[in-house]
């Protein structure tokens, strides 16, 4: 298990009356349009996109939330559009495992680091950071993997996902800023991953009712000043366990990728 619980001098903190303010960036990609769509009547949405970001993208966050703009890599920008907010999903990145490093420094290095000390100088709460089961991909398909196991990336973009890790972990230890990730699994229909993945992939799999359910526990949760889950379903056969998430969380994943009754659709790229 690989969390840390606030000090006790910091429990019975005042929490703002409504609904908490909630900005995600990397709103149009799959996960953060599903999670603005699953989440809308829970949470004052920021919905940050990237400037000339496509009418599509605009369409399916239509009634979700504020659509807001920024580059990751305006620091400034990003402060001002965090002040006031409670918790930020941080989903924007460079999402390809085959990304150069170029591509990889300057969204998922230096994104994420001017997300988390935009974060800091706003005042929020929280910070949520997308990792992946790239930052443990190297190990062997046949052991599962634990959060308090070191990680253990296959290639440059589960490298970019540790530091994320580490920068969570320093930003909460050191500054006081909590920061929870996630290491998100196989965010693809069944179908795609069995045709892009003939191996398997399935061990892996997140459906999007979970991965919600995940992330809104994470912003709801009081006691966590830092933590790393595993972000994926109740799978009969799990490449990474989810037990701390279970027991920290109340995380009570519904889908399973190997249950032949759950409907396959194939989801929106």
């Amino acid at each position: 298990m690989l969390a840390k619980h606030y000090p006790e001098s910091w429990k019975g903190r005042p929490r703002t009356d409504g609904p908490r303010s909630v900005l995600v960036t990397g709103a149009g990609g799959r996960i953060g349009t599903r999670f603005a769509q699953a989440a809308k009547d829970q949470y004052a949405l920021k919905l940050m996109l990237r400037p000339g970001h496509s009418a599509e993208q605009t369409a399916r966050l239509e009634g979700c939330g504020t659509i807001v703009e920024a580059r990751l890599e305006d620091l400034e920008a990003l402060t001002g559009l965090f002040d006031g907010v409670d918790t930020i999903v941080h989903l924007a990145a460079e999402s390809s495992p085959f990304a150069e490093w170029e591509t990889l420094h300057r969204d998922n290095i230096i994104g994420a680091y001017n997300v988390v000390q935009a974060a800091r100088s706003a005042g929020c709460r929280r910070v949520i950071l997308a990792s992946s089961i790239h930052a443990v991909s190297a190990y062997p398909a046949e052991e599962q993997v634990k959060t308090h196991e070191p990680v253990c990336p296959g290639d440059l973009y589960g490298v970019s996902k540790c530091f994320a890790e580490a920068l969570g972990r320093y930003t909460a230890e050191v500054h006081g800023l909590s920061c929870i990730a996630i290491r998100i699994g196989m965010f693809l229909s069944r179908k795609t991953i069995r045709s892009r993945h003939p191996q398997g992939g399935l061990d892996f799999w997140v459906s999007p009712r979970d991965l919600n359910q995940l992330i809104q526990l994470c912003i709801e949760n009081e006691d966590l000043l830092f933590a790393v889950f595993h972000g994926i379903s109740d799978n009969q056969f799990k490449h990474l366990d989810i037990s701390d998430a279970r027991e920290l969380l109340g995380y009570e994943p519904q889908d399973d990728a190997f249950a032949e009754t759950e409907e396959d659709i194939d989801w929106p790229h």
